[in-house]
């Protein structure tokens, strides 16, 4: 089931928000816990952030990486040779894995742009073994990622369009407050408990901030890419004055909060 990310660039992706994600993976794997020689499955990996986390780690008898996105498959196996690591191309919804064949299973930033994840959090339970653990984290686009409400705010008072499409953002699945906890209840889960992860995104100056979000992936991506040369300036130029907020350029650390949630296969 095809995936509401465009996933096409993964040096793009890097750039633009795996540069931040093995702060947030660590975090993530402090919240879930990790015992000895667990079989770990990564969901939705993407570039290989979180796996490469855990592969960081003496505890992981075997990390599995499953995502959609062929070019990010790619892009995550080629960045480690560590025997534990493995990573395939698969669907969230219909994976190709035996019944309670992982210890514990994990999804960072990707659960709200799967098609369907009630029937991704219904896998995980499935091939999670029972009493084995399964967590994951999603951006609070509202009110916690203050890098992406700039770039939204900013765009929306220039362009209808984009105040369309950052009220889509806003109103992803999961990604406010309290729902990605009821919807691992949803599914079943046990002893669920959530909490909030926040990293701090630090930026040299403007250019390190704008570049990747001109040549980035996913909506933001999605929206810059369709614009024409002068409303793309125009929004650079407003961009700018938003970044630099009356000061000098140079370099701003922004928080980034994200909602997480974990749970017990009963």
């Amino acid at each position: 089931m095809a995936s509401t990310y465009t996933a096409g660039d993964a040096a793009a992706y890097e750039r633009l928000m795996g540069r931040w994600s093995p702060l947030l993976a660590e975090r993530l794997i402090a919240f879930a816990g990790l015992e000895k020689g667990e079989t770990v499955l990564d969901l939705g990996c993407g570039t290989g952030s979180l796996a490469l986390a855990l592969a960081r780690r003496t505890e992981p008898g075997h990390i599995l990486g499953v995502d959609i996105a062929p070019p990010y498959v790619a892009y995550a196996a080629a960045r480690s040779a560590d025997p534990r690591l493995a990573f395939h191309i698969g669907d969230a919804a219909r994976l190709d894995l035996a019944d309670a064949s992982v210890d514990r299973s994990f999804s960072l930033l990707a659960l709200n742009f799967m098609a369907a994840p009630s029937r991704a959090l219904a896998e995980l339970a499935r091939v999670t073994r029972p009493g084995g653990t399964i967590a994951a984290a999603v951006w609070d686009f509202t009110g916690g990622l203050v890098y992406q409400r700039i770039f939204w705010d900013t765009a929306a008072a220039l362009d209808a369009a984009a105040a369309r499409a950052r009220a889509r953002q806003l109103s992803s699945p999961l990604t406010n407050d309290g729902e990605l906890a009821a919807a691992f209840a949803a599914a079943g889960l046990k002893e669920v408990e959530a909490c909030t992860l926040t990293i701090r995104q630090a930026y040299q100056g403007f250019d390190d901030y704008w570049q990747p979000i001109r040549n980035a992936e996913g909506p933001v991506g999605d929206y810059v890419k369709r614009l024409p040369p002068e409303r793309l300036a125009a929004l650079e130029a407003a961009l700018e004055a938003a970044y630099c907020a009356g000061g000098a350029d140079g370099p701003r650390s922004f928080a980034a909060s994200a909602w997480a949630a974990k749970g017990s296969v009963g």
